[in-house]
């Protein structure tokens, strides 16, 4: 060892003493394997919110997972491309704590997971998780019932180079644009919407190599659940059924939270329409335990609601009355 190099070590080693703190560890390289790893912790983020959804432990954990990602992008050593790709692995975990609070009915972190997932996403340059983003975001404005900042913010999902270029992308921003339609009663920018929807989805190459979070959801069951709740808010109850029993039917089987929207979603589409006992009896084929989802167990109460409202004291009335009594007693 030269000299000087054995008068630094030893000076950081007094040092080290003195202080009682250790020397930081060198950086490390960070590489695809890395990248690979996290991409992997991704798609179990996605699983698990297909199974269960809006759950805290879901956005904490995907929080967390964000975290780990930006430490390696200030702590490691690694090229551009590595680092691009850092931050959009955590800009991907902060889009899924953001649906994890918009699924949990937390709007306020929803809001300031929106913020942090953006700020990254611009630094990572991918369009992709970009899209998802805004996307997120435009749905999280619409559960707010804010459809002028909904619609301005699923525009700059829609005007990403991604929408352009991958058909199934411009047919997810299409349905969820009808989707807000919906809340202002736009009949005719419903169908329109819809129908761009469509045939975007009809043209999308099935093969393509896309990221795991639009594969794992988007296909036609899910762009007709869209379509079922933008009849749904315009007040369009039998094109709202229709679109139930469509979206039920292709339905992926792992996607229970999502079969339990569409089928409480159906039940108040034929409540809408003045069938009560077809209307209860949809509401109560939603399983229990899925009944506890906040979003569910909402949408079952406000079902309730109108049930009462339209209807009161009638047997299909008191069956509901009877029977949300007795589960969430037994589920609380």
């Amino acid at each position: 060892m030269r000299r000087r190099d054995f008068i630094a070590a030893a000076g950081g080693t007094a040092v080290a003493a003195l202080t009682g703190t250790a020397a930081a560890p060198a950086p490390r390289r960070i590489g695809a394997a890395d990248i690979q790893l996290l991409e992997a912790r991704f798609a179990e983020v996605i699983a698990s919110d297909h199974l269960h959804g809006g759950r805290v432990s879901i956005e904490a954990k995907a929080v967390a997972l964000a975290d780990e990602a930006l430490f390696l992008q200030e702590h490691g050593i690694a090229s551009q491309r590595i680092r691009s790709a850092l931050y959009a692995c955590a800009a991907s975990f902060m889009s899924s704590a953001m649906w994890a609070a918009i699924d949990g009915r937390r709007f306020d972190a929803a809001l300031q997971h929106h913020q942090k997932a953006a700020s990254i996403a611009a630094m990572s340059g991918d369009s992709a998780i970009q899209f998802r983003i805004w996307s997120h975001a435009g749905s999280l404005y619409r559960h707010l019932g804010r459809p002028g900042d909904a619609l301005a913010a699923n525009d700059a999902a829609r005007g990403l180079p991604i929408a352009r270029r991958d058909p199934l992308f411009a047919s997810l921003g299409h349905a969820r644009h009808a989707a807000i339609h919906g809340l202002t009663g736009d009949t005719n920018a419903v169908r329109r919407s819809l129908g761009h929807a469509q045939d975007a989805l009809d043209r999308a190459d099935a093969a393509a190599s896309r990221p795991v979070w639009i594969t794992a959801f988007y296909d036609q069951a899910e762009l007709d659940s869209l379509a079922l709740a933008a009849h749904l808010a315009a007040g369009n109850w039998e094109d709202a059924e229709a679109h139930a029993h469509r979206s039920m039917a292709l339905r992926r089987g792992a996607m229970q939270r999502s079969h339990a929207i569409t089928t409480v979603r159906l039940a108040h589409a034929q409540l809408g329409q003045g069938d009560f006992e077809p209307a209860v009896a949809t509401a109560m084929s939603v399983p229990a335990e899925v009944s506890t989802h906040p979003r569910v167990t909402g949408m079952l109460t406000a079902f309730g609601t109108k049930l009462t409202a339209v209807a009161d004291g009638s047997s299909p009335a008191l069956t509901w009355t009877e029977y949300a009594h007795d589960t969430w007693r037994t589920t609380a």
